[in-house]
């Protein structure tokens, strides 16, 4: 038993589970948006819930251990990164490409049982959650890649619900897109030297702290504007209106902390922005009421 616990919290450690934060809100959002224009109600049901969870965790899965996969060689000589379960030996290779296949065929399967535009598309976006690592190694978009990895996540949930893509969702997935692109780079300035050392595609290790900064907060005025769009074509009235803003405002607070002092990345990035999806799913939930 106390084996078996262990396994456990080394998976969790290796894909950081507590981080679903960032793109569970997006996919609800979706989902209950897609609901009320179908049914006229923001509830799904049930088994589109335990469908939905099952999809967003094995797809994350998914993601997280190929890219632990393919970033080993990288990853074993980075401090930040030495320890993590994929690179100090606790998950031997075989072990994680089991669980990445396994959290792969979790996903096409449940995908299945959703609807057939779910299950045929299941197979491009997988490919798309695999590519990520292998962009930072040429080209300084990974960041938008990794951005278009959780975009992805909304759309996923309006094909639940309708077997169809709306206009909304697509500008809803515009902003998330930008808005994890932007903060993926903010992440990025922590192994900025050692991107360069290694001759890493980061924007921060081309580019340099300032202008990083820049094109994060040009990515994240991208966010807003997404949003906002979203709010019109959603009809979601001024209480949606109010959770854009109240987004920004987040946004806003995050640059103004690492502007200040870089070693406060970490709270600007997993505190601040899991917040601010929660908080817009509720501004979302309360404008559908």
């Amino acid at each position: 038993m106390a084996k078996f616990i262990q396994i456990l919290k080394d998976i969790n450690e290796l894909i950081v589970f507590k981080h679903s934060v960032f793109a569970l809100p997006f996919i609800f959002v979706a989902m209950i948006v897609a609901s009320k224009s179908a049914n006229g109600s923001v509830w799904f049901g049930f088994e589109l819930l335990i469908l939905g969870l099952f999809c967003a965790v094995s797809a994350r899965n998914f993601a997280m251990g190929a890219n632990r996969y393919l970033d080993r060689d990288i990853d074993k000589d980075n401090p930040r990164c030495a320890s993590r379960p994929s690179v100090d030996g606790r998950i031997g290779s075989k072990n994680l490409l089991i669980f990445i296949w396994l959290n792969a065929l979790i996903f096409v399967v449940v995908a299945y049982f959703i609807n057939s535009l779910a299950f045929w598309l299941s197979f491009p976006i997988l490919a798309i959650l695999g590519a990520y690592s292998y962009f930072k190694r040429f080209s300084s978009l990974a960041h938008v890649v990794l951005g278009i990895c959780l975009g992805l996540s909304p759309i996923a949930g309006a094909i639940a619900v309708l077997a169809d893509i709306p206009l909304w969702v697509i500008l809803l997935s515009c902003g998330v897109v930008f808005w994890v692109a932007g903060f993926d780079i903010l992440y990025s300035l922590q192994d900025m030297d050692y991107d360069k050392k290694m001759g890493l595609f980061s924007i921060p290790s081309i580019y340099g702290a300032q202008a990083s900064m820049f094109i994060c907060a040009l990515f994240h005025f991208l966010t807003i504007l997404f949003w906002l769009l979203f709010a019109i074509s959603a009809k979601l009235g001024i209480i949606g209106f109010i959770g854009v803003a109240v987004s920004g405002i987040i946004l806003y607070f995050e640059h103004r902390i690492v502007r200040r002092d870089f070693s406060k990345i970490d709270r600007a990035f997993f505190t601040l922005n899991g917040y601010l999806g929660i908080i817009f799913f509720i501004f979302v939930l309360v404008s559908l009421w």
